[in-house]
């Protein structure tokens, strides 16, 4: 199966690290123009450095509406249009939910679903004039719950379902899919999960031992599930919350 992106115009948020940095190299290498957006000016400019040509910088925090219509209209006026927007800016907080603050909920709310329901809607105009497509990263903590991720669990279910909605809504003109990763072997997993553990080697240990694959999946592996699903190739998908979890949403694990 080849994926082809040559010519098309392409809006990734979050993509200057982890699974959007993954996404923008792919879609570059599959020979798209991509608008890549960060949360700032300085990480965006050091990411478009080393990213070649085809690659331009729109930064921009997305929990806000004001500056996801900017970032679009950015994007859009840079690229000449837009084919395909995705949506991975998103961050995690984890701890017991007696520790979660108003300010932490706003904070993973505000950017893992505020914005990617305001970025979807300021990009409108211009994916039905391309009848273009959305993807959304997700998470398999939008499909099943997971004790100390109550905010997390909350932000991503609410992607999956604003995928299932907009899918309905926008057909046919536009389709709308999420990819719902499990772990993924990130700076910001290696950083807030494993390296702020106690015990580093056990945790990554325990997090590769949550899926029946044995492992973390890599950023590439998803990246790889965004393109398919922004491809011709899944031209009858849309409102589909694909797993790529290595099995941790299948079901209860065999009991020794």
């Amino acid at each position: 199966m080849t994926l082809d992106f040559a010519g098309k115009r392409i809006l990734v948020t979050g993509g200057t690290r982890g699974i959007g940095r993954a996404t923008v190299e792919a879609f570059l290498a599959a020979g798209a123009r991509v608008a890549v957006n960060g949360s700032t000016v300085q990480s965006t400019e050091k990411a478009i450095a080393t990213l070649g040509l085809e690659a331009i910088g729109v930064p921009g925090d997305v929990s806000g509406a004001d500056a996801c219509k900017l970032i679009v209209e950015t994007a859009a006026t840079e690229l000449g249009g837009l084919d395909i927007l995705v949506n991975c800016a998103g961050v995690a907080h984890g701890g017991p939910v007696e520790e979660m603050t108003e300010a932490l909920w706003d904070q993973t709310l505000d950017i893992n679903l505020k914005g990617t329901f305001f970025c979807i809607q300021a990009a409108l105009p211009h994916l039905r004039a391309s009848q273009g497509n959305i993807v959304n990263l997700a998470s398999d903590a939008g499909l099943i719950g997971e004790a100390g991720l109550a905010v997390y669990c909350a932000s991503k279910g609410g992607v999956v379902n604003l995928t299932r909605a907009l899918a309905l809504e926008l057909a046919p003109e536009i389709r709308v899919n999420c990819v719902c990763p499990g772990y993924v072997d990130t700076d910001m997993v290696r950083r807030d999960v494993i390296d702020a553990s106690t015990d580093p080697k056990a945790t990554e240990q325990a997090l590769a031992n949550a899926a029946p694959l044995n492992r973390i999946a890599t950023p590439a592996e998803i990246a790889t599930a965004i393109l398919y699903l922004a491809s011709p190739h899944a031209l009858f998908m849309t409102g589909a919350a694909l797993q790529i979890d290595g099995g941790t949403t299948a079901g209860h694990p065999k009991r020794d």
